[in-house]
Order: structure tokens, then C-alpha cells, then sequence
């Protein structure tokens, strides 16, 4: 694994070496500058001496002069050989530097001698002579082979010398770094290690941190033995709040059997004995809900108690205060949230058995309130990858119920993204509509896992769900089916097949009817699918 404190080091030594490379090449730069403006000085040097001291030597063809001169002249390394010609016998004294670095005359002919060569002319003016009239003369030329090798070996040089440093000094970094930031990340690996165990084992088995820091780690070490003591608390809480909910979930299977036998005999009787199946299904599915709010209330009630108690007494302590707060806090939640899914509950069955008289209706586009009804939902779609795709002709324009629509908008779509789709699946629901005569055709598609053939034919009965115990209540579909059928005086079916998603097609008038048919609000919609 590629940790944090490999990481550092390597943004350390990348940077370091970063830094010293740029600084080297530059050095490097103006290294060679240096060098090629000193052999350029020393070629000028060379010709320009040669130039003047060979033409006379030469005049008098004094042989032992030139290669007195030319040995003179290739002192400096870099000039590997010195050819100097006579205008009438051609190659007349030459010396080359050999590869033992001795000077050796060269032959002619000859091969060519290494190097650059740069050539020259050698012109004799006799400075005696007492007529003006001589003009110089050219006896010559002299052919003089620079050799780079020198350059180039010093800016090698310079190169291994920097790469060297460079190489040493992150050798260094990495070690410094390696012995600064163990003192950081060995209490870190500490508490790595222990969250880990405090995850994966029992609270009891894990032990806590020495607390014998005295810097900043230390208190991060001291927060999470804290955490841990608190968590401690907490399961010991939670394991007794499992036993008494075992022996409530016992009194509550004792009921729900009763609550089946009791259905079995109503599904026998007339329409309107079903309310009282739908009566006692509110009852049992409002039971869990007002049970934990009522336990959250008692436990509430018995730390105020002991709280005045304690104030009182003038023995109140802040750990007291913290304790309390911290109690109300955890009850007041778990009361407002059963409360409100009790409410919920109620709202639901309400809403089934509501007379369709009892709300307001007016005309609206059908296209612009599914876009508000979608843009309400929202909040549902921005922990999920799923996205809702749009297809409705903005002329449609009913005259309907539109909180009874938006609930059947509603209700599909979380339908959708409840049963349809896996936890972090991508995947799409579509809405479309179009206008077939007065008869407005609604088709709710998603591409989810759909719907099983055995349980295709019971998703429209009243509490009857695939999520029972993960929040599911069996109502929402049993809504819809209702608020179409009663309400709107329209009908819905629905078609599957597995892992190719469900299909919802709803057929409702444009002109919701004054007098619908009666439907019951609490049947189960045999057929319906």
C-alpha cells in the first residue's frame, strides 16, 4: 500500500531533486558557456601567434624553427595537431599529439588528425627591407586541429558530480524524513489499529491506548479512549433495548397471528368487512413505532427524574447535565421520528378511505406538474445514481384531483427507487404520457431487476410488500391503485419480466368524471395487474 508517509517522501525527494536538477542544468549551462568562450580565446591565441611567428621561419625554411615553434604552440592539450604548409613543397613541418599524449611528426602523406580543423594563411612582410615597394607575401598556410574532448570531459565531469549530490542528498532526506515522521505516524498506526479492532471485534476485547502523550497525538489518543468508553455505554444500552425487543417482537407474533386467522375469516365476508383487516393492519404496523416512542418517553421521564432529583438535592454535577442532555437528545429523536412515521401511517390509511369529494380540483398541465412532483423528490434521487427522464406533451392539460395525482406520481416513482433498483445501481425511470381521445395514458418504465411472476399478480394489495421489517409498509401501491380506480375513475396494470424492469400504465380520463365509480377503498385489487 502506498501510504501517506511514502507519499511525503516521495513529494519530498521529487521536489529536492526537482529543485538541484534545474540548479545543475543551469550550472551545467553556464559551465559550457565558460569552456567554449575559453576555447575559442585559446584557438584565436593559437592562430594568431602561429600567424606571426611561422611566416619568417618559413621564408628561411628553417625546419627546426617551425617545429620548435609548432611543439611550443601544442603545449595546451586541446590542439591535437599543427600542419604547416609551403606554397611550393606543400606539407612542410607538422606535429600530432599521439594517444600516449607525446608528440609525434607527421608524415606525408597522412591521415587526417582528429579534431576541428581551422586553416590559416601565412604571409611574410620583410620589416628590413628599405623599399616600400615589397609587398607581403603569402609562403604558406598553417592547419591547426582543435579537439572538444577536454569540454566535453569537464562538463561530464560536472554532471556526474551533480547527479552524485543529487543522489546523496535524497538518500539524506529520505532518511531524515524516515526518522521525523515515525515520531507522527507510529501513535497514528496506534490508533489506526485500534479503530480497526473496535470495528471488527467485540468493544470488550479491545483494549484501550496508553495515554502517556503529552502532545497533540496524545490527545487525539485520549479522544478516541473516550469514544470507545462511550461506545462501550452504548452497546450496553442497545443489548438491552434487543432483549426487550425480543420480547416484544414475541407478544407481536402472537398477534400477527391472531391478526391471520381473524383475515382469513374477512376474506370471506362482505365488501366492507376488509376495513376492518385495513383497521387492524394500521394497527399493528402503528404499533412498533408508538411502542419505541412511548419507551423513549419513559426513558426521558426517568432521567428528569433523577435529574430533579439530583437539582434538588444541590448535588447536580456537569456530568449529570451531560448525561441528561445527551438522553433527551437520543429520546426526543427517536420519538419525533416514530411519531412521525405513526402519523404517516395514518396519513395513508386516511387517504384510502378519504371520499374523493373531499379535495379541491382544478385544471393543470400535466407536463409542468410532473415536473414540480419530480422536483420535489429530489432530495430522494441525490444519494442514488438514478435519474428521471421526462416525456410528456406540454399541451395535455387535466381537470383533476392534483394531490391525488402528485400522490400517484409519487408513490411510483419511490416505488421505483425502493424496489427497483440495488443500493448504488445506476439505472433510469421514465415517465411518458399521451392524449388517446379523452383518455389520457400515463406509463411509468423503469430499467431496474423487476418484479417476480409469482408475486406480479399481489403488488396492488394492501400490505403486502417485498420489505417488510426494511421500512416497507405495503400501502403505497394499494394507494395508487385506489386513487385511480376511485378517485379518477381510471384504471392501472402492470407488466414485468425479470431484470428488464416494470411497466405501469395508468389510463385516466382528461375530464376526472363528477360521480366515479365506488370502489372500495380497503379491497384488494384482484386482477389488477
Amino acid at each position: 500500500m502506498f501510504s501517506i508517509q511514502n507519499r511525503l517522501k516521495l513529494l519530498f525527494v521529487v521536489i529536492v531533486t526537482l529543485v538541484l536538477a534545474i540548479s545543475g542544468s543551469y550550472t551545467q549551462y553556464s559551465l559550457g558557456k565558460d569552456l567554449e568562450a575559453s576555447n575559442q580565446r585559446l584557438r584565436q591565441g593559437v592562430l594568431t601567434r602561429l600567424q606571426i611567428s611561422l611566416p619568417s621561419a618559413l621564408w628561411d625554411l628553417d625546419k627546426s624553427k617551425v617545429d620548435s615553434i609548432v611543439e611550443a604552440e601544442m603545449l595546451p592539450p586541446e590542439v591535437v595537431a599543427i600542419r604547416v604548409y609551403d606554397t611550393s613543397v606543400g606539407l612542410f613541418a607538422g606535429k600530432m599529439r599521439g594517444a600516449d599524449g607525446k608528440l609525434v611528426p607527421i608524415a606525408q602523406p597522412a591521415a587526417e588528425p582528429g579534431g576541428t580543423p581551422v586553416e590559416a594563411s601565412l604571409v611574410f612582410q620583410d620589416g628590413g627591407s628599405a623599399s616600400a615597394a615589397i609587398k607581403p607575401v603569402v609562403v604558406g598556410k598553417v592547419v591547426i586541429n582543435f579537439s572538444r574532448a577536454q569540454i566535453e570531459a569537464a562538463l561530464a565531469s560536472e554532471l556526474t558530480r551533480k547527479v552524485v549530490e543529487v543522489l546523496l542528498l535524497d538518500i539524506i532526506l529520505v532518511f531524515a524524513l524516515s526518522l521525523s515522521l515515525r515520531v507522527v505516524f507510529e501513535p497514528l498506526k496506534q490508533l489506526r489499529d485500534g479503530l480497526f479492532d473496535l470495528a471488527t471485534r467485540g468493544s470488550e476485547e479491545v483494549g484501550e491506548l496508553p495515554e502517556d502523550r503529552k502532545d497533540e497525538l496524545g490527545e487525539v489518543i485520549r479522544g478516541f479512549n473516550q469514544i470507545q468508553r462511550r461506545l462501550k455505554t452504548i452497546i450496553q444500552r442497545i443489548r438491552e433495548a434487543e432483549d426487550q425487543a425480543r420480547k416484544s417482537a414475541q407478544e407481536t407474533a402472537k398477534a400477527l397471528q391472531d391478526l391471520k386467522q381473524t383475515q382469513e375469516s374477512l376474506l370471506q365476508a362482505e365488501r366492507l368487512a376488509s376495513l376492518g383487516g385495513l383497521v387492524a393492519g394500521v394497527a399493528h404496523e402503528i404499533n412498533t413505532p408508538v411502542g419505541i416512542a412511548l419507551t423513549s418517553a419513559s426513558v426521558l421521564k426517568s432521567a428528569t427524574d433523577e435529574v430533579q432529583t439530583a437539582v434538588n438535592a444541590g448535588g447536580v454535577k456537569k456530568s449529570d447535565i451531560l448525561k441528561y442532555l445527551e438522553t433527551a437528545s437520543e429520546s426526543s429523536r427517536l420519538i419525533m421520528n416514530n411519531a412521525y412515521r405513526a402519523a404517516h401511517l395514518i396519513h395513508s390509511f386516511k387517504q384510502i378511505a378519504v371520499d374523493q369529494t373531499s379535495e379541491v380540483r382544478r385544471p393543470f398541465a400535466l407536463k409542468e406538474y410532473v415536473e414540480e412532483v419530480v422536483a420535489s423528490l429530489q432530495p430522494k434521487f441525490k444519494k442514488s445514481p438514478l435519474r428521471v427522464v421526462l416525456a410528456c406533451p406540454p399541451d395535455i392539460v387535466l381537470d383533476s384531483f392534483p394531490g391525488a395525482f402528485a400522490q400517484v406520481i409519487t408513490n411510483l416513482t419511490l416505488n421505483c427507487v425502493e424496489h427497483a433498483f440495488e443500493i448504488d445501481t445506476p439505472g433510469t425511470i421514465q415517465i411518458s404520457a399521451r392524449l388517446d381521445g379523452d383518455i389520457v395514458e400515463i406509463h411509468v418504465d423503469d430499467d431496474g431487476k423487476g418484479i417476480a411472476p409469482d408475486v406480479l399478480d399481489r403488488v396492488f394489495d394492501p400490505f403486502f410488500t417485498t420489505r417488510r421489517g426494511q421500512g416497507g409498509t405495503g400501502l403505497g401501491l394499494n394507494i395508487v391503485y385506489n386513487l385511480i380506480v376511485k378517485q379518477f375513475g381510471g384504471t392501472i396494470s402492470v407488466s414485468s419480466t425479470l431484470g428488464q424492469g416494470a411497466h405501469f400504465t395508468l389510463r385516466i380520463p382528461r375530464v376526472t368524471p363528477t360521480e366515479t365509480g365506488q370502489a372500495d377503498p380497503l379491497a384488494a385489487p384482484a386482477g389488477a395487474a
